[in-house]
């Protein structure tokens, strides 16, 4: 598998680049409101409950920017 991996990124060395690219703004973004490197809370259950509204709330502010927040309310409204 992972001789498999490393023929698919030789043959499209851009790809990690992309997908470094991609992912690091989120992530960072999120990281930041937490204002901190680490989760609050212990044991994995609850660390993923708590980094499950963080990637809540990131994703609510992104539909808040992209279609407004009036559209967004009205379209939880009709859900």
């Amino acid at each position: 598998m992972v001789e498999e991996v490393q023929r698919r990124l030789d043959s499209n060395p851009d790809a990690m680049r992309t997908r470094r690219e991609t992912v690091e703004h989120p992530f960072g973004t999120i990281k930041a409101r937490m204002g901190a490197t680490h989760f609050l809370m212990k044991h994995l259950r609850n660390v993923a409950a708590e980094m499950a509204l963080h990637v809540l709330a990131y994703n609510l502010t992104r539909m808040m920017n992209i279609v407004g927040k009036p559209s967004l309310i009205a379209a939880i409204r009709a859900a």
